[in-house]
């Protein structure tokens, strides 16, 4: 399967796209973690000189920010969250097409099975002969 992705251009495009805005993304959080290391290091440094009432503001705060951070990583990062979505609607379609070509010539030459390689950690040998992947990407129209 991993074959037959690597040589479709979509599929290139859309990690492109996907590591370019994780990167973005990974940016903010990183920048935001800092923002909170810094509190934290002014609090440290000033707690001595600070009333109760402004300890209690300033920690209050450094948790407020914590809690923020939190939130904005699971906004991009989280199970449900903005990378996986973006995955889903760039990777999906193109791995729903790969699935169906597959399936058509698994139909067209009466395959019972089709394994892929690369995840069949128990397969010993197969022949050459037998690999469907150029078919694949035929089928989808890229030829190799």
């Amino acid at each position: 399967m991993e074959y037959i992705l690597e040589n479709i251009p979509s599929y290139e495009i859309a990690n492109q796209e996907l590591e370019k805005t994780g990167k973005l993304w990974q940016e903010e959080v990183e920048n935001m973690q800092k923002d909170v290391q810094n509190m934290y290091k002014s609090f440290q440094t000033n707690v001595a000189s600070l009333s109760a009432n402004e300890k209690t503001k300033r920690e209050n705060a450094i948790v407020a920010k914590e809690s923020e951070l939190q939130e904005l990583r699971n906004k991009y990062f989280g199970a449900e969250g903005e990378m996986f979505k973006r995955r889903q609607s760039l990777i999906e379609p193109i791995q729903d097409s790969v699935y169906n070509a597959i399936k058509e010539i698994a139909l067209t030459y009466g395959y019972q099975a089709i394994i892929d390689r690369a995840s069949a950690t128990s397969m010993i040998f197969a022949s050459p002969d037998i690999d469907i992947s150029n078919d694949v990407l035929a089928k989808l129209g890229y030829s190799k």
